[in-house]
């Protein structure tokens, strides 16, 4: 049997050995934490359930479907109810519902007329030439005019980067903008007309995309797959060199004295981790992969009484620009969008702060980052209590930005891969930074590894 080691034991590392397993290839996965998965972490305390980082999975190919259904998890899986298709944007220091129709586009006080009349408009707005690299404000406020990037996109790409559409490149973080643009020469045309060839490849848009969890959160999915793993998933292990002999490749770790041989390896850690680590070959150096910013970012859940909140909670949750005065990116209505997350007459909910727009606001003590969100939740929720639970999981290094210039990361990777045969990248700093992506990646390179094996790896020093 063909021998693969993976380096990271996240989602994407899981997903890849758990398929590579299934196709008779031998895959064993390293870990340097004492546990699987990565950032999907999940405490159950006082029957208040906190996520330590994502807290849900856009389902957005049937990949993920298909793995879920693989691993027997399918009855496990919890949705959102119909309250939790409301998100709130802040604006005038209040939250207002994100238009989810035309009809409530045209009425909702969250566009004044004139970016309503701007928006109507983008279809006429010439595409940008093909070799551009613009940045996300760039390409927003040319096509849609600067009052839907402050309200729509800059709230929108806090939540999801914690990042600054300043600085993110659109070709490398919303790739499919800029396609929509490069295709169609408009955004509103291109997801008309691109909603059916999305029907045709069974994918999904992230606007129409189901949202999911588990019943006991999201650590379930990733224990799963590693329980799949038996013996082969192995936690406390950091690798500390690579090197290859003969085809074969040699993994020395810091807990054993005599490096492993395999076939192929997967690298599914983090880009500074690689950085760190070192790829033996002529291909391009990876230390400027820790180059890649990633800011810090807490994550704090907070459990109520229920009557300590004034806002009905019915929805996802509140983005908040960065032109709005608060400190906080963003707040989720945890227990409203998933069952089980709170007791009896209470509710969770998780605010997150940091980001590029404010780091300073991630890194304090837990009490000075609490304090900082309950100043902002008593202005937006109504919040007259004080939490009864607290969790808080805070990332020095959160989420890679793939800003403008990202393109020369992405070649350094490829260059990587074709100096050296049999050794894969996978991540969120190369296939996006969503847990539905490291699934569709995960399951990518566990086919392109074994066709590599069956294929006959090359032999060489």
């Amino acid at each position: 049997m063909p021998e693969v080691v993976i380096i990271g034991g996240g989602i994407t590392g899981l997903t890849a050995a758990y398929r590579l397993l299934g196709r008779n290839i031998g895959a064993t996965v390293f870990e340097g934490r004492e546990c699987a998965g990565g950032v999907v972490r999940t405490t159950v305390r006082d029957g208040f359930l906190a996520e330590h980082g994502p807290n849900s999975i856009l389902v957005t190919s049937p990949v993920i479907t298909g793995l879920i259904g693989d691993a027997g998890l399918a009855g496990r899986v919890v949705s959102p109810g119909e309250e939790g298709k409301n998100r709130f944007i802040v604006r005038a220091g209040r939250p207002v519902c994100l238009p989810l129709s035309p009809a409530q586009f045209i009425t909702t006080p969250l566009f004044s007329f004139r970016a309503k009349m701007r928006l109507i408009a983008e279809p006429f707005i010439s595409r940008a030439p093909a070799d551009s690299e613009e940045s996300l404000s760039e390409f927003v406020t040319r096509r849609l005019g600067k009052e839907f990037l402050d309200y729509a996109i800059n709230p929108f790409v806090a939540g999801v980067y914690a990042g600054d559409p300043e600085r993110l490149s659109v070709r490398h973080s919303f790739p499919k903008l800029h396609t929509l643009e490069q295709k169609y020469g408009s955004l509103v045309r291109g997801q008309i007309r691109g909603r059916k060839e999305r029907e045709r490849r069974s994918d999904v848009g992230k606007n129409e995309a189901g949202m999911i969890s588990f019943d006991t959160g999201l650590q379930l999915f990733t224990d799963t797959l590693a329980g799949a793993l038996g013996d082969r998933f192995r936690p406390m292990t950091t690798v500390g060199g690579l090197s290859r002999e003969k085809g074969k490749w040699k993994v020395a770790t810091e807990t054993a004295g005599t490096p492993g041989a395999y076939d192929a390896v997967l690298f599914a850690g983090s880009a500074h981790s690689l950085a760190r680590l070192g790829v033996p070959g002529a291909g391009p150096s990876p230390a400027p992969l820790a180059e890649i910013h990633h800011p810090p970012v807490s994550s704090l859940v907070m459990g109520f009484r229920r009557g300590d909140i004034a806002h009905p909670l019915d929805g996802f949750g509140i983005l908040i620009p960065e032109v709005e005065p608060f400190a906080i990116l963003g707040v989720l209505f945890s227990s409203s969008l998933f069952r089980g997350r709170a007791p009896e007459g209470h509710v969770t909910l998780t605010c997150f702060l940091g980001g590029t727009r404010r780091p300073e606001t991630a890194s304090g003590e837990t009490g000075e980052v609490v304090e900082t969100a309950m100043r902002d939740l008593r202005k937006l929720v109504g919040l007259t209590g004080e939490p009864v639970f607290i969790h808080r999981s805070f990332y020095e290094k959160a989420i890679p930005q793939y800003n403008v210039g990202y393109g020369k990361y992405l070649a350094i990777m490829e260059g990587m891969e074709a100096a050296n045969p049999g050794f894969y990248l996978a991540g969120n700093y190369r296939n996006g930074i969503s847990l539905g992506n490291s699934i569709v990646a995960g399951e990518e390179v566990a086919a392109r590894i074994a066709s590599y094996l069956e294929s006959g790896p090359e032999m060489g020093d």
